[in-house]
């Protein structure tokens, strides 16, 4: 029954202050969005950030040989450690730890041809563990290295999809012959297209992977460019690399503690710090949000400052009436309540509808794919009934503690 009479006394305010209500719901509508929109875009970009930041790998170090800096046993400061692929065998061999690891040679300005396209890109040597550790997966009806194509050093050749489209172009690649330097390559599969905004040698989408066998025997190389692995578990990232510095360092003869004869890149450290970073991001966009709202907020308690001046006379006779202030103090903050919630649900949809059209400008890789998860909306919900509330209230308890008699007078 109050309920009913708050509701009709609501509507009975807000329909002669039509101008002032309108105004008041714009504000937390245009707020409750804010918030709602600012949070399920900073997710969107971190997610997009970090399945870009997997296409290059996740959790993978990348090994290079340095120069000692440090004299050891005999040896001068300022040697060149040089890798091969009897280091990344040794690794996998003494360190327990050790996941996936894989050797890689690196060619820059080769020279690829299919008929008349000629392009000039980087090819690579590696193991088919290779594939996994950097999140390379084949296309439909392709595949990738594997250990018969290592094994008998065949001409075989997987290729980044902009590298097939630059020599075949919608033409099929897969089971076509292409020449590298010369040399005629069966081409097995085609890499799925993927997401990668980190390299240290070039994008995949650019590459041809032989095995590691088929470039050591065209090429000659010796020595490797660099070496992948990757821990069993996260976790062991530090222990794995020191146990690399320990094991490297018996075969080569450097100390084990001189960090500059061996150069290593652990993605996972930087991965932490872009997830720390867009925590406090994706935070400091809620703040920015939040104050928005506040504004809003602010402007309903205007409003109802303004209502209780208006109706301070009828307060007066329902107090003495025998009104409860519990009962004033109700009906003034179900307005104000009411007020909010209306506001905050349009501008939920607003902000809904938002996110649902975004994926339509097909702007996902440079922002993400915004997403209204269910702590945004715990977020939102959490703000927006604090601000409910604090605007409510002092009005509220205003109304509530007027004299009945100078009420009367008013």
């Amino acid at each position: 029954m109050h309920t009913l009479l708050f509701a009709t006394q609501f509507l009975r305010d807000m329909r002669s202050q039509k101008l002032r209500t309108f105004l008041t719901v714009f504000g937390i509508i245009w707020g409750t969005a804010s918030v709602v929109l600012l949070l399920a875009f900073g997710k969107g970009l971190h997610t997009q950030n970090q399945k870009s930041m997997h296409g290059m790998g996740e959790g993978i170090v990348i090994l290079w040989g340095g120069r000692t800096s440090k004299p050891y046993m005999g040896f001068g400061r300022g040697r060149w450690i040089g890798l091969r692929e009897e280091d990344a065998i040794l690794l996998k061999k003494e360190i327990r730890e050790l996941g996936g690891i894989s050797p890689e040679y690196s060619k820059w300005n080769t020279t690829l041809r299919y008929k008349k396209n000629a392009v000039t890109q980087n090819m690579v040597g590696i193991y088919p563990i290779f594939g996994e550790l950097r999140n390379i997966y084949p296309e439909l009806r392709g595949r990738f290295i594997d250990d018969i194509d290592l094994k008998e050093k065949k001409r075989a050749v997987f290729i980044g999809d902009k590298l097939k489209q630059d020599l075949f172009g919608p033409e099929e690649a897969i089971g076509k012959y292409i020449f590298i330097d010369n040399a005629p390559f069966l081409v097995i599969g085609v890499m799925k297209k993927k997401s990668q905004d980190s390299n240290y040698s070039g994008r995949d989408e650019n590459k041809a992977l032989v095995s590691a066998s088929t470039f050591a025997a065209m090429y000659g190389d010796k020595y490797v460019d660099n070496i992948i692995f990757k821990p069993r578990d996260p976790r062991q990232s530090e222990l794995v690399k020191k146990r690399v510095y320990q094991v490297l360092g018996a075969k080569h003869k450097f100390d084990p503690e001189d960090k500059e004869a061996l150069m290593m890149w652990d993605t996972s450290e930087f991965q932490k710090f872009l997830t720390y970073f867009f925590l406090a991001f994706r935070a400091f966009l809620a703040i920015i949000g939040t104050f928005t709202l506040i504004v809003g907020g602010i402007g309903v308690s205007n409003i109802m400052n303004i209502v209780v001046e208006e109706r301070t006379k009828e307060i007066g006779i329902k107090m003495s009436l025998g009104a409860k202030k519990r009962h004033i103090l109700s009906q003034f903050i179900f307005e104000t309540l009411m007020i909010t919630f209306v506001g905050g649900l349009v501008g939920f949809m607003f902000a809904f509808m938002v996110v649902k059209i975004f994926p339509f400008f097909k702007l996902e890789e440079y922002m993400g794919i915004p997403e209204i998860s269910f702590s945004t909306a715990l977020i939102a919900v959490g703000v927006l009934g604090t601000v409910g509330l604090i605007s409510g209230f002092f009005p509220a308890r205003r109304a509530a503690n007027l004299n009945p008699v100078q009420a009367l007078k008013f």
